[in-house]
């Protein structure tokens, strides 16, 4: 342990700055954040919204200003680090996805409700200046997200209206898209890292793909109950419980023994096609149906593209973004919790709730259980940026799992 700082009261968020020198902790209970520094552990800063709360709070690319945004999104405060100073941002939007900074880190986007209408402000993050302000054409303005390169901010209307909007960087309208019109609408959004192409995941089941050139749709990406195409390989994971010769049997048992008596372990088939998957009808009459892609991820290649339909909770379809065909897809025993891509190459690593960890990769796929006493159910799971390790998160514990690399002769 390097260090051991002690808040005020319970902490409900944590977020290092982008240079790891310090580390945000929000009390949102108390409408309070303290910040702590690595080389200096005498010093800590302490802000206090005070009667106006605190619902969210985050670092800014350059990691010298904190946004605070107070209770009924009155309005976001910037509090400067190095000069003290106080900036405040009025009106921001409660929504899913309300605030987002170029990759660069030199521009933030923040949507926002005033007098009914929803706009969009485009801030200069050096000295928080304004630089465009702009109504969009949204009926519910649901979220907003640059693209990598910085130059193209996409936002999106609530579920009830499908609409993308694409608009440059000086606020100008580049082009609107809208697959539908009357059933539910949009469920996800990712951006290629290449900013080539926008992946739109859908309430009915589909991945619509646009073109960074004119913005138009170049493919529908369908996610059936049944793969017939004789090209797409599928990966099942079946279990299989362990033999043991009499000879080993023992009483009473050694604790290794006891221990994998009853630990089952799991294994990849690979299926013939046709194959059908696991298909959940969706609850019509209650509210958030479990219906239709609610996660896409885009490998940092650009190569492969990740989704998850769930209606069909147990399966991860992973497209060929050069083919724009569906490559492979992993059926597993239970609920896919999470999936990401390794940063550095096309490996995507996926948990179920289970103690396993899967990885898949051009080159195939193989299960990892992770070793310890107790079952440790993965829930969610973090690459490092090296793509040598990565952080796996069970509800109250955590594990680092290390990958080796291979020897290049």
């Amino acid at each position: 342990i390097l260090h051991l700082y002690t808040c005020t009261d319970q902490i409900q968020y944590i977020e290092w700055s982008s240079d790891s020198q310090f580390i945000l902790c929000a009390m949102y209970k108390r409408g309070l954040v303290q910040v702590w520094s690595l080389e200096q552990p005498d010093w800590h800063c302490r802000i206090d919204e005070g009667s106006a709360g605190l619902v969210a709070s985050c670092w800014s690319p350059d990691g010298r200003h904190i946004l605070n945004t107070t209770e009924f999104h009155l309005r976001i405060t910037v509090w400067s680090l190095c000069t003290k100073s106080v900036s405040y941002i009025k009106y921001p939007k409660a929504c899913q996805q309300g605030v987002a900074f170029t990759k660069d880190g030199r521009y933030m986007a923040v949507a926002e409700r005033r007098d009914c209408k929803d706009f969009i402000s485009i801030f200069v993050c050096r000295n928080w200046q304004l630089l465009r302000h702009f109504d969009t054409e949204t009926q519910d303005l649901f979220g907003i997200e640059w693209a990598p390169n910085g130059c193209v901010l996409a936002a999106w209307d609530t579920c009830l209206e499908y609409k993308v909007l694409l608009y440059s960087l000086d606020g100008r309208l580049l082009s609107s898209y809208r697959a539908y019109e009357w059933p539910l609408g949009i469920k996800s959004i990712a951006w290629s890292p290449s900013s080539q192409f926008l992946a739109i995941g859908s309430f009915d089941e589909k991945v619509r793909i646009l073109n960074h050139v004119t913005w138009k749709k170049i493919t529908e990406l369908e996610h059936p109950a049944v793969i017939t195409n004789k090209k797409t390989i599928v990966y099942k994971e079946v279990e299989k419980s362990p033999t043991l010769g009499t000879e080993r049997l023992s009483f009473p048992p050694t604790r290794a023994l006891a221990s994998s008596l009853f630990s089952t372990q799991s294994k990849y088939d690979i299926c013939q096609v046709p194959v059908s998957l696991n298909y959940i009808k969706p609850v019509a009459d209650k509210a958030n149906p479990k219906v239709g892609v609610g996660m896409l991820a885009f490998s940092a290649d650009n190569c492969f593209l990740a989704t998850k339909n769930d209606n069909i909770p147990n399966a991860v379809w992973i497209w060929d973004m050069r083919k724009l065909k569906l490559a492979v897809v992993l059926e597993q025993l239970y609920s896919i919790q999470c999936f990401q891509w390794d940063p550095c190459q096309p490996r995507l690593a996926v948990c179920t709730g289970s103690s396993r960890v899967y990885l898949w990769s051009p080159a195939g796929c193989v299960v990892v259980k992770v070793p310890g006493e107790g079952d440790f159910q993965i829930v969610s799971l973090s690459w490092h940026s090296s793509g040598d390790s990565m952080l796996l998160l069970s509800k109250d514990h955590f594990c680092v799992c290390y990958l080796e690399r291979e020897e290049v002769k």
